[in-house]
């Protein structure tokens, strides 16, 4: 489940090209904070999965609402 949201979120991924041949910028709409840039559109899609693996995983840590990609729900449930 976690590889399918983290590739469900990727196919969201928005991609730029920074002026001044400074490289490529990249974040994922509606995820805050996901975003990544490096010198190469590559390199950049790999920075950005990294910075989403860290942000799910501190998001549940902290009891944060991850948003559901995909119906994709990585929310923890309490169960009574």
């Amino acid at each position: 489940m976690f590889t399918a949201y983290i590739n469900a979120a990727m196919k969201k991924a928005h991609y730029e090209i920074l002026p001044n041949n400074e490289g490529y910028f990249g974040k994922i709409k509606d995820l805050q904070g996901v975003w990544a840039n490096a010198d190469s559109l590559e390199a950049c899609r790999e920075e950005l999965k990294e910075v989403l693996e860290e942000w799910i995983l501190l998001g549940i840590k902290m009891g944060h609402t991850i948003p559901i990609i995909n119906g994709i729900d990585l929310n923890v449930k309490e169960i009574v």
